[in-house]
């Protein structure tokens, strides 16, 4: 059995992205809540296994591991296809690419996900407008997606991976508090977000957020 750990408030972008993996490998897991903001996450006996007392982690048999990008190339290597459904493309150049993606999600658009945090996407939108350093990444995160995705297409490689559930994620950041998003990306993003795994991350039950 494989143990997730996530935050109580079921709004991480990466718990988000673990979540959605395990569930599209039909793996068998179970869900634990850490409460970040009273430091749940730094408790000995959690610190001390994950080493670095971050969430998302997975337990498996003993064995712990943290950071997102590490965890998903985990579960693909070790629940390889065909006998679980990828997550990640297969050829060199296309999982090259994905993990640069990915990178890029996580590193690249700081203001913008300062300013359109996940909360505003699963609790209460955020109506103010964007600063000028908001609005450049959301215009490089525009100008990234429209040149990896084909007219029409709904994944950014030939079939799904990982890597449109995060980057649908990152675009409702911005369509959920009403900024500007072209038509095709905001077509992708719907589609992506109707997915059966991702339904399910983003209509758990949720806290009300203090």
């Amino acid at each position: 059995m494989l143990t997730l750990y996530g935050d109580a408030l079921w709004e991480s972008p990466y718990v988000c992205s673990v979540f959605v993996a395990l569930r599209e490998k039909a793996l068998a897991f179970q869900t634990v809540e850490l409460d970040l903001d009273r430091g749940e996450q730094r408790e000995p006996r959690f610190a001390e296994r994950t080493i670095t007392a971050k969430v998302p982690a997975i337990e498996h048999g003993g064995f712990w591991l943290t950071e997102s990008l590490a965890i998903l190339e985990y579960l693909e290597e070790r629940f390889p296809p065909p006998e679980h459904a990828p997550i990640l493309p297969t050829a060199v150049e296309d999982r090259a690419r994905a993990r640069q993606l990915l990178g890029w999600l996580r590193f690249g658009t700081n203001h913008l996900r300062a300013e359109r945090p996940t909360s505003s996407i699963f609790f209460a939108p955020v109506r103010t407008p964007l600063s000028a350093r908001a609005r450049a990444d959301a215009d490089a995160l525009i100008a990234f997606a429209e040149r990896l995705l084909r007219d029409g297409a709904t994944s950014v490689f030939s079939g799904w991976t990982i890597c449109d559930t995060e980057l649908a994620l990152a675009l409702q950041r911005l369509l959920v508090n009403g900024d500007d998003v072209p038509a095709r990306l905001r077509a992708y993003a719907e589609a992506n977000w109707a997915r059966p795994s991702m339904r399910e991350y983003v209509e758990h039950e949720r806290p009300t957020r203090g």
